[in-house]
Order: C-alpha cells, then structure tokens, then sequence
C-alpha cells in the first residue's frame, strides 16, 4: 500500500473511531492535564478528581528538563494543549505550547535551539517496532505517547487551550 494510500486509510480510521466512542457529556471534559514523568502517567483532571489515568512513554532521555533541541528529553512546566492534528506520522496528536517564554530565554542563554514540536500522540502510523516496545519502552523524540485508545479518549475529553503541567 502506498503512503498517500495508508494516510486515506488511517484518516478514515480515525473518523470512524471518532465516531463510534463513547460521546462524553460537556461535564466530563477535563479542565486540565497532568503529566508525571516519574510515575510514566497521564491524568485527565476535573478540579481535583482524576477522571481518566493512561500509561505513556517519553522521550528516550526521559529524566531532566528539555533544555535544547534534540537533547531528546520531556520538557517539564506549565504548557497549554494548542494545535489538534489528524495529518500526523501517529495516530492522533496534539501539540503542547512548549517552548514557552522561559524555555526560550533559557536556551538563548546557553546558546542553543530550545526545540519544539512537543505533543501527545498514538502510536506511530508506520511502526518500526512490536507494539511490546511502544508499551514498555521510552521511545519519542521528548513527546508524551499513549495507546491508540487511549488518545482517542484524551482527544474526545479536551479541548484547545487546555492548561497541561508536566511534572519530573
């Protein structure tokens, strides 16, 4: 199958799936996101109540605060869920506001990139691995991975400009 072929395909997919979800009430969006690196978990919070907790993967330095580009690390802070993308290289994904203003000052004081790009995301629509690595592993380039399933519930229980704090 071609590439522009998978893309069709996995976008029809993808709208089905949409589709058929459950469809949660407006009091079940999540007013905010927590991250915690450490624990390898994602939080979809309603004040104080975890609504939702799914497993992730990170970048494959996950220890430390993003610093520059292609240090291949989580970035860790304050951040807002931004741009919903379907057209991606993974199932669904959503960017994170990072390189915020204090990440950029930091990175023109040591003289590098402060990178971007940051999302959480599916899998990879082209997968180089078993789908026991994507689960066990730290594979991203820094972004934050879930299952397919689990995207798709964090796509349906947010919205732009969702508040997201990444915690080490």
């Amino acid at each position: 199958m071609t590439s522009f072929a998978q893309r069709v395909l996995l976008t029809a997919i993808t709208m089905v799936s949409l589709l058929i979800a459950p469809v949660f009430a407006m009091d079940d969006i999540a007013d905010r996101v927590v991250v915690k690196k450490s624990e390898r978990k994602l939080f979809l919070m309603s004040g104080e109540q975890v609504m939702r907790s799914y497993d992730i993967a990170l970048g494959l330095v996950p220890e430390g605060e993003k610093v520059r580009e292609g240090d291949f690390k989580t970035p860790e802070g304050d951040y807002l869920l931004t741009n919903r993308l379907l057209d991606s290289k993974y199932f669904l994904a959503i960017q994170v506001s990072y390189p915020g203003p204090g990440n950029i000052q930091y990175a023109r004081r040591l003289g590098v990139r402060p990178g971007g790009q940051i999302m959480i995301h599916g899998q990879p629509n082209e997968p180089k691995h078993s789908n026991a690595f994507y689960e066990r592993e730290d594979w991203t380039n820094g972004c934050i991975a879930v299952s397919n399933a689990a995207m798709v519930e964090i796509w349906q229980l947010t919205r732009v400009n969702t508040p997201v704090t990444i915690e080490p």
